[in-house]
Order: C-alpha cells, then sequence, then structure tokens
C-alpha cells in the first residue's frame, strides 16, 4: 500500500509542475568561420590565436544568444561554398552584404558598416584625390556619387590598382571604372599593401576601417588613405553574419542579439577600441 500511495504522489506532483524538472535544453553548436587577416576586424596574432572586433564580437552575440560557437580560420575566397557545404554555420569576416553574395546566402542585420576607399603611397601623384574623407552613397544619393566617380576617372585613367580576390572592392572597380584602371586581385590585402609598398601598383581599394589600421603597421609607414568613402549599393549594406538560406532560427537568433549589442553600446564600444570609430550600424 505503501507503494502504492508513493506512486499516486509522485503522479500528482508531475500532474501539477512540482516533479524534477527537464533538463535544460543544451546550447545549439554553432561552426563559425572568419579569415584572421583582415585587421582590424579578424587577424591571427604569433601564437595562432585569432583576435580583433569580429572575434570578440562573436563571443558576447553568441552568449546572448545561448549558442554554443567555436571560430576558426578559413579562406576568404572559399567561404561561402564551405559554408553551403555544411563545414561551417556562419561566417564573421568582414564580410559586406552585396546582392551578389544575398542570390547564394543569407545574411543577419549588420553588425558594422565602414565604407571603401583607397590607400596610395605617401609621394604618389594620387596623394591628393579629391573628396577626401567625404562618404559617396551609392545607393542614397547614386547620382552624387556618380558625380565625384567622375572626378576620379581622369586621374586614375590608366592606374594599377590592388583588390583582394572575391571582394566587394573588384566588383565596385569593375563597375565603376572598367577601362580605366587595370585591377589586380590578391588572395589576402597584406599581399595588395606589400605590392602597394614595392611600387608595383599605384593604389589598393580597401575598407577604410582596415586601411587606417594598416597604414598605422611597420613596413606601411609610406602608405596614405586617399579619395572618398564609399557606402550601399554594389559595396553593400555593412559587414553581417552569413548563413545557410534555411537556417532562419539561426539567424532569428543572431538579428536579436545583434540588435541587443547594437541597443546596449556593446558594438559602439568594440568598434571604438578597434577601429578608433563607431561602426555600429543605426
Amino acid at each position: 500500500m505503501k507503494t502504492i500511495a508513493r506512486l499516486a504522489a509522485l503522479a500528482a506532483l508531475a500532474v501539477t509542475g512540482l516533479a524534477v524538472p527537464a533538463l535544460a535544453q543544451a546550447p545549439q553548436k554553432v561552426r563559425i568561420a572568419t579569415e584572421g587577416a583582415f585587421r582590424p576586424w579578424n587577424w591571427t596574432e604569433a601564437n595562432g590565436t585569432l583576435a580583433g572586433f569580429e572575434i570578440e564580437l562573436y563571443k558576447d552575440l553568441c552568449k546572448r544568444a545561448n549558442l554554443d560557437c567555436s571560430i576558426e580560420a578559413q579562406s576568404f575566397d572559399g567561404m561561402i561554398p564551405a559554408l553551403n557545404a555544411g563545414k561551417f554555420d556562419a561566417i564573421m569576416a568582414g564580410m559586406s552584404v552585396t546582392p551578389k553574395r544575398e542570390e547564394a546566402i543569407a545574411f543577419s542585420v549588420p553588425y558594422g558598416s565602414t565604407g571603401q576607399t583607397f590607400a596610395v603611397p605617401k609621394g604618389s601623384p594620387l596623394a591628393n584625390l579629391p573628396e577626401k574623407g567625404k562618404i559617396l552613397h551609392l545607393s542614397n544619393d547614386e547620382a552624387g556619387a556618380l558625380a565625384g566617380i567622375e572626378k576620379l576617372k581622369p586621374l586614375l585613367k590608366g592606374k594599377v590598382i590592388g583588390v583582394q580576390t572575391s571582394t566587394i572592392n573588384g566588383a565596385f572597380l569593375e563597375k565603376y571604372f572598367k577601362g580605366v584602371v587595370e585591377i589586380r586581385e590578391y588572395k589576402t590585402t597584406e599581399q595588395h599593401d606589400l605590392d602597394l609598398a614595392a611600387g608595383r601598383i599605384d593604389a589598393v581599394v580597401a575598407s577604410m576601417a582596415y586601411l587606417s589600421t594598416a597604414a598605422s603597421k611597420p613596413g606601411n609607414e609610406d602608405m596614405s588613405v586617399v579619395g572618398p568613402r564609399f557606402q550601399g549599393g554594389i559595396v553593400g549594406k555593412g559587414s553581417a553574419v552569413g548563413l545557410r538560406k534555411g537556417d532562419t532560427e539561426l539567424k532569428a537568433k543572431f538579428d536579436k542579439a545583434i540588435a541587443e549589442a547594437n541597443a546596449d553600446g556593446t558594438i559602439k564600444t568594440l568598434s571604438e577600441k578597434y577601429f578608433g570609430f563607431d561602426v555600429s550600424v543605426r
């Protein structure tokens, strides 16, 4: 009788919700790809560890979203195929949202935007490119941006400009400066920096955030950031988490975490730490 009574009591507890609670759901494991060679977004330290804005940011976002995240370096030009093949679940690599990339993968809301610009040697004839520091928006004010581009064309005629392969910068030059400049592609930004310093190319185009940091590195003392900054349109809406199109729940988690990190100033604080200015998207 005691056994029957005990079982009845346990059944009653279960019905009222007072039984032993169910185990908490384990955090979803998420494998993130980064480049590890794109300061200040991300880079690899001498000891092989990853560092940078996105390395701190991914930890914050994953904690907010209750995700069990890991991150590793991957060649930038192979990231989207690797993501879609299931090697990774997400990309955080300073990757700008562009219409072409949106055909292949989904993106979270943007977590940073700095614009794309030029860098040249300090003694270069291009050192005084017009519109320095001015933001030319290719979608919000396309007419104004096109007018600025027309001012640049005569000065850039016949010049060799370096870009990292598979980035928006090559597409930007191809669209707006085709037939005006020669585009030379490099696997990493460090490689085009070396050729710029050696005089093998006349200029590079990269993000303002990257170039402002690169110009302060040993060996790049002769690098000068010049000309306008381009945003919107073909150069994208900003950098965001890249995701497979079917991973809608994961996208919702990152969107929520980014919105929270934006609202409480975390992204602003991290961007000022690594870039020297606020890159948060509002």
